[in-house]
């Protein structure tokens, strides 16, 4: 009997550490991320200062702080982005709308909400006609 409880709580002991070691990696790993999003932020605003324009710089830059929910910044690249293109999945489309709404410019989102729904025309009928 004493050889059972003996047993029973070093397991209960170890498992316990187990558990709460993971807890602590899985902590620092959620940390390390958010702090090496910034930074890559940060590296992508430098280069968009010195000038240089693409799609991906833009769509990582709106992505970014979409994703860390600084939708006035997002809003800026998002425009940025449909300034070069409009040839976009629907999501960017979606998002931009949201973060003009954020913002209160309801005309704006409307315009790119519009847009939205012809695209989304176009491409049905694209798929009807395969």
């Amino acid at each position: 009997m004493r050889k059972k409880l003996i047993f029973f709580t070093t397991i209960s002991l170890v498992s316990f550490k187990i558990h709460s070691q993971n807890e602590k990696v899985y902590i620092t790993d959620k940390i390390n991320a958010k702090y090496a999003y910034i930074n890559a932020t940060q590296t992508y605003e430098r280069v968009a200062a010195k000038g240089y324009k693409s799609v991906d710089l833009f769509q990582k830059l709106g992505n970014s702080y979409y994703s860390n929910s600084r939708l006035d910044k997002a809003a800026k690249w998002y425009g940025e982005l449909f300034a070069i293109t409009s040839d976009l999945d629907r999501e960017y489309y979606s998002r931009y709308a949201k973060c003009l709404m954020f913002l209160e410019k309801n005309d704006q989102a409307n315009k790119v909400l519009q847009r939205l729904k012809q695209k989304i025309a176009l491409e049905e009928l694209i798929e009807l006609k395969k």
